[in-house]
């Protein structure tokens, strides 16, 4: 199975609870303007490994993902002893009719079809999930800046990752201010009971 890399701003389906009011917020940065025109950068990075949101999605998600590569890597055991075991009888003229090794064959190569199936499917699954994440973590981000821009004032808030802002004086950098307020909003959903955990182990089992 393909290893995902989540990408930061592209990182089961929790979703933010927020309420309407504008947050208090633990650090204060000091007012910035640029030729009359105040503005912000946000460091995704840091958004992405300090939001709880992001952090428990990720943790989800390569549970996820941890998951379906265990049982790709079982199913391809399977898969290998099998052809294995049909190519020692092949050797050690184990079948007793042509007609014999053609059924075992041919259920090895269905058995090969179904592990391929399998896999695209898991791996759209955990895409589909990643994607729900993407949006939830847009969403969450965008309606937060709304109202968190109603005392600030900013005309431009821009999102720093990698090398996509040169260079840029901390004193624009209000990354914590944005932190600090979304955690505060962030409700995590319930953790699931002792009997969701048994119908995930099921459905679980029923996948392999």
């Amino acid at each position: 199975m393909k290893k995902y890399i989540f990408p930061a701003l592209a990182i089961a389906a929790m979703m933010v609870s927020c309420n309407n009011q504008s947050p208090k917020m633990d650090e204060q940065p000091a007012a910035v303007s640029a030729d009359g025109l105040k503005i912000a950068y946000v460091e995704v990075d840091s958004l992405m490994t300090q939001y709880n949101f992001a952090k428990d999605y990720s943790v989800t998600l390569q549970k996820q993902s941890n998951n379906a590569r265990n049982t790709l890597n079982q199913k391809g055991n399977a898969l290998q002893a099998a052809v294995a075991n049909f190519q020692q009888k092949v050797n050690n003229n184990g079948f007793t009719s042509r007609e014999q090794a053609a059924s075992q064959q041919a259920a090895i190569e269905r058995q090969q079809r179904d592990l391929q199936e399998l896999q695209a499917r898991l791996e759209n699954e955990l895409a589909t999930q990643t994607a729900k994440f993407n949006e939830a973590l847009r969403d969450s981000l965008q309606n937060f800046l709304k109202v968190y821009n109603n005392d600030k004032k900013y005309d431009m808030i821009l999102a720093k990752s990698g090398d996509n802002i040169l260079m840029a004086n901390k004193r624009f950098d209000i990354t914590q201010d944005v932190i600090n307020g979304l955690n505060k909003r962030y409700k995590p959903s319930a953790k699931p009971s002792a009997d969701d955990k048994k119908a995930d182990e099921k459905k679980a089992d029923e996948k392999k």
